[in-house]
């Protein structure tokens, strides 16, 4: 995509509007709202829009005739099936199995852009060029020239279709396209991060903050980091170096469908391989709701067993759910307790606090998919 000479700063124009407080994120200022989180939230939940600034995640591209040969030996999918104009998720491994990275990767053409976190942008653009010397493998940061706006909600395709036409809203899952805006090149993705239906948009940083105007001019409100944090918690979306970091093993963290079994040798393979066929991992981040109260559980709480007797697991992240009324969690438990239903009890503190919060396990998404959610035989995003 093309790099403007001059490109506007979003994060300055959205932290004027309404008032919106700041949160800080990987030197990338984002609206902690935009004057009301629940109306935000309820925008995307129930029925309707919302419209969200990405663009504090890390974007490289990679391109050059040996990239398949050198990406199928670095992240923990097959880069070589992913058809042009679709994308994956996939994950970065060290040698033994762990987390640095999750990315979603997209192909355009020769094209592959790496999508991940601003946490993780660094060690992903590390671990890619290290390879440029290697042979016709060329890495450029992203980053700062572009931006990523996301629509999110049930009326999401709507937005789309005014915006970019009829051709990306009916985009399949899965799937991107190049689509032309301000004179410039840029993406469509049909992608959730909220387990709603969604699109992303990766463009110019020049051209993001008309775009995001015309997109909030066609009906997307724009949805600011409280609002988006509930989301993502709902949604089972971890967060790296919250939920999960370099001392989980990929298969603690990531969604299934980023491993491929079958493509043969990458870094940290024989490990995750094994765990694999053995059946399955020692632990994995799951989601809790709690059924005591409504205040979210603190980072860090202890998961023991429904009798008290045994700790299982943590909490890394707790919200209040407005879809399900109540305080719900992300957080890694112990495999014996896994499965949908199974009561544990959360304690706050590391005193002796009697039997603590009586909560279960809900698996991923908490809405959408989980047996607790009285939508959950609805369609997912």
């Amino acid at each position: 995509m093309d790099s403007p000479e001059a490109p506007h700063d979003l994060s300055e124009v959205l932290t004027n509007m309404n008032g919106a407080g700041e949160v800080g994120r990987g030197g990338h200022v984002i609206p902690a709202h935009y004057g009301d989180a629940r109306a935000e939230y309820d925008a995307v939940r129930g029925g309707g829009a919302g419209l969200i600034d990405l663009s504090a995640r890390g974007r490289v591209e990679v391109s050059g005739a040996e990239a398949v040969q050198f990406l199928n030996g670095l992240v923990t999918n097959d880069v070589k099936a992913l058809e042009d104009g679709a994308w994956m998720h996939a994950a970065f491994p060290n040698v033994q199995g762990r987390l640095l990275a999750s990315v979603r990767v997209i192909r355009h053409g020769d094209v592959f852009l790496f999508d991940t976190e601003a946490a993780t942008h660094a060690t992903v653009l590390k671990n890619l060029e290290r390879f440029t010397l290697a042979g016709d493998f060329r890495v450029r940061d992203a980053g700062a020239g572009t931006a990523m706006l996301s629509v999110q909600g049930a009326g999401s395709r709507e937005v789309v279709g005014a915006i970019a036409g009829e051709e990306a809203a009916g985009l399949g899952r899965g799937r991107a396209a190049e689509w032309q805006w301000g004179g410039a090149r840029a993406l469509v993705l049909r992608a959730t991060h909220t387990a709603e239906d969604g699109f992303d948009f990766v463009c110019d940083a020049g051209v993001a903050v008309e775009l995001w105007e015309s997109l909030a001019g066609a009906g997307a409100r724009p949805v600011g980091f409280d609002a988006l944090e509930v989301l993502r918690v709902e949604a089972g979306v971890p967060r790296y170096g919250v939920d999960v970091d370099d001392t989980n093993v990929v298969l603690e963290a990531a969604a299934d469908e980023a491993v491929s079994f079958t493509k043969g040798c990458y870094v940290g393979q024989e490990i995750i391989a094994r765990i694999h066929w053995r059946g399955h991992v020692a632990k994995r981040l799951t989601g809790l709701v709690l059924e005591d109260g409504d205040a979210p559980a603190p980072s860090g709480a202890k998961v023991f067993s429904g009798d008290g007797a045994r700790e299982v697991g943590r909490v890394t992240s707790s919200v209040h759910s407005p879809r399900l009324g109540r305080a719900v969690a992300l957080g890694v438990v112990k495999y014996d307790f896994l499965a949908a239903g199974t009561a544990v009890r959360v304690r706050d503190g590391d005193g002796d606090e009697g039997n603590g919060r009586a909560a279960r396990v809900a698996g991923l998404p908490l809405v959408r998919g989980s047996w607790y959610d009285p939508a959950a035989g609805a369609e997912d995003a």
